[in-house]
């Protein structure tokens, strides 16, 4: 395979990255996503094999195979249940606008929180029509639940999703992303600290990328933040650097099961209050960055 054919990009903007002219001149453009997903898990309710073991309190648990597991189940219900409202809470409060991924089949479930989205003016992007892995889906079953996702979320919201977001991905899923053609940007990729354009899947595809380390996520992994005030302070670092360096962006993931709970919504209340004390900060919905960047920054 030579250079030239080799299907990864790694070089990006290498020593020059773009001048993102962030609005009113800000350093740094921040993003913040709420993954609701909860309803939409592994689950023999749902016709699937065994439960969920992923991105719980249950670190390291197995499925169990064709039984549901109440424990499991009621951790997800935490999130949609009390998280989601207390994220919502913070939020409101300062004032600062939030992405939403949201899985078709878990906003279907809970009419009132896609009402509190739209309340609270926020972007709900899609995060595919199920919260399970892809990895190993045949390209047309894929395809026809990326169009099934599409048609669900613009029934429960009122508007068709322009972001997308499906997490556990498999091969195709850029492709066909790119194929379908009605997304202004797609987060499927941690490659870089700005947007940038993928021009392998057949037209050019903005990339707003999407963050495994600024994320909550990271409580429910063996190597992760035990204690909301390690999440701040890494949260409180990734920003302090960023906006050093100037003409970046910086994307934090939260959960509504995890960052939900008490004390790591402090540590996140904390990070909120950190940035509100820095001027030049532009906090944005990541259809407001896509949006900007088009216009700066044309394909």
């Amino acid at each position: 395979m030579t250079q030239d054919s080799y299907p990864r990009d790694m070089i990006g903007y290498g020593r020059t990255p773009p001048d993102p002219k962030w609005p009113n001149g800000a350093r740094i453009a921040v993003q913040f996503v709420i993954n609701y997903e909860e309803g939409a898990e592994n689950s023999v309710l749902h016709g699937d094999a065994g439960s969920e073991a992923f991105l719980s309190e249950m670190i390291g648990t197995k499925s169990i195979i064709g039984a549901r597991c109440a424990q499991m189940e009621s951790l997800y219900e935490y999130g949609s249940r009390a998280g989601f409202w207390r994220l919502r809470r913070l939020f409101d409060a300062a004032g600062m606008p939030v992405t939403v991924f949201g899985v078709a089949k878990a906003l279907a479930r809970n009419p009132d929180a896609v009402a509190a989205m739209k309340e609270s003016g926020w972007e709900i992007a899609s995060h595919g029509l199920r919260w399970i892995d892809y990895q190993d889906f045949p390209e047309d079953v894929e395809r026809a639940y990326i169009r099934e996702a599409i048609a669900l979320h613009t029934e429960v919201t009122g508007e068709r999703p322009l972001g997308w977001y499906q997490g556990r991905t498999s091969p195709n899923t850029a492709r066909l992303v790119a194929e379908e053609g009605g997304f202004v940007y797609d987060a499927d990729s941690y490659a870089d600290d700005l947007p940038y354009y993928d021009r392998t899947q057949g037209r050019a595809q903005l990339i707003v990328p999407y963050t495994l380390d600024a994320n909550d996520m990271k409580f429910a992994a063996l190597n992760g933040f035990t204690e909301g005030e390690q999440f701040f302070v890494y949260l409180r670092d990734a920003f302090d650097m960023l906006y050093r360096e100037g003409g970046r962006m910086m994307s934090i993931g939260l959960h509504c099961r995890l960052a939900g709970k008490p004390a790591r919504a402090l540590g996140l209340l904390k990070f909120l209050e950190h940035i509100q004390k820095h001027e030049e900060v532009w906090v944005a919905t990541r259809l407001d960055i896509a949006r900007h960047w088009q216009s700066v920054h044309p394909a």
